[in-house]
């Protein structure tokens, strides 16, 4: 059984930084997560972490670089300290900030900065594509050209007929992700889309249309991690406290899985961090999702408990922060508006969510949060990663 942990060993995050999501031709990946890393020290009081925990999913096949950990240390200055890169498909940014929180709980380190950076503009779409799906089952899936594209639009014509919906019935999920993502200066696009817009979209592979799938995109974001008892006296900004963290994994095929509608890693991850933070679901303020496709957001409220299966279509509408009831998602507009950035997702989730606790969040701000869920998946949810992130005087 997961136990809370000795007051003596709380994590706090105290610093963030992130790049503009984007298509960043004048920077190389290692660019990017300078600035990522420069804004999240800059925040923590130019403070020297021990040790480096690098995400990434697709550098070694777009940029044929490995050895991120002792690549980025070295470009940031950091260059001696223990480093190493974590990967987990799309759920490497959420694995390395595991990674590190649990470093920090053993007490064998007591500083640890987390980044995920990716560059996808090193190659043309087809070679991305191909290596995007390298998260799928080489012998199995990809092998027969299958794309995940294609995947999220099997599991989403299953589940409009499982559940006897409209074609549109997601439709709102891009609507939220977009008018969230208008208030988010690093989001991709920051223009609010209505219903007929989504509507006119073209297929980019039946019944899953534009609006649907998140751009991929470049970018990077970091998190600096510090437990209780080598905080500094002072901090710039309120800490912001790591109390839960789970991860499971499912079968990577989906031919494997007794239902392809049932995101098991999902409901494992989110009980074992809602039970290591002490919380049940009515304390979450708002939730931080991995809504690369539409489908992921309804089938993730689904496994993690807020809806029940063929119902999770109908929590988006009250997703946005400006919604006047209702759970607010992805309240930096997700993966659809800011961009998806493959393996630093998840750390792009931890900083935003970490400015939401802190009022740092501007127009996307949400009313008086106290405690977030932030969760990203590797492939079709063969991996979860989920945390809860806490004010510290709510813990």
């Amino acid at each position: 059984m997961i136990t809370t942990l000795p007051k003596d060993q709380d994590i706090y995050i105290i610093g963030v930084g992130m790049t503009t999501a984007g298509e960043h031709w004048d920077l190389s990946m290692k660019e990017l997560a300078l600035q990522a890393i420069s804004a999240a020290r800059a925040e923590a009081s130019q403070a020297s972490p021990e040790a480096l925990f690098v995400a990434n999913m697709l550098a070694p096949a777009l940029s044929r670089q490995t050895q991120l950990g002792a690549l980025l240390a070295d470009f940031a200055g950091l260059r001696g300290i223990e480093a190493m890169s974590v990967e987990a498909a799309g759920a490497s940014g959420g694995m390395a900030l595991r990674q590190a929180y649990l470093a920090l709980r053993s007490g064998a380190i007591s500083s640890a900065l987390v980044v995920g950076a990716e560059k996808v503009t090193e190659r043309v779409s087809s070679e991305v594509e191909a290596a995007v799906m390298s998260a799928g089952d080489a012998d199995y899936e990809s092998i027969h050209g299958i794309t995940q594209t294609s995947q999220a639009a099997l599991l989403m014509r299953r589940y409009l007929y499982e559940h006897g919906l409209p074609g549109d019935a997601l439709a709102d999920f891009s609507v939220c992700a977009h008018a969230n993502g208008a208030n988010n200066p690093y989001a991709m696009f920051r223009k609010p889309i209505s219903r007929e817009i989504y509507l006119r979209a073209p297929m980019v592979s039946e019944p899953l249309n534009m609006y649907d799938a998140a751009p991929l995109a470049d970018g990077a974001a970091a998190v600096f991690l510090m437990s209780a008892d080598a905080l500094p006296k002072t901090q710039i900004y309120p800490l912001v406290r790591i109390t839960g963290s789970g991860a499971a994994t499912d079968s990577i095929a989906l031919h494997d899985r007794p239902d392809p509608l049932q995101f098991s890693a999902v409901a494992l991850a989110t009980q074992r961090a809602l039970d290591q933070a002490g919380l049940d679901r009515n304390s979450i303020d708002f939730l931080e999702l991995h809504d690369r496709f539409s489908i992921y957001a309804a089938l993730s409220l689904e496994a993690a408990g807020w809806a029940e299966p063929g119902q999770g279509w109908r929590l988006a509408a009250a997703g946005a922060v400006r919604a006047t009831d209702g759970l607010p998602l992805c309240t930096f507009g997700g993966s659809k508006a800011r961009g998806d950035i493959g393996g630093a997702t998840g750390v792009y989730q931890a900083a935003e969510a970490t400015l939401q606790l802190q009022d740092r969040a501007g127009g996307a701000q949400v009313n008086e949060p106290q405690h977030a869920l932030i969760q990203c998946l590797g492939g079709v949810a063969a991996t979860a990663v989920t945390h809860v992130l806490s004010r510290p005087e709510t813990s």
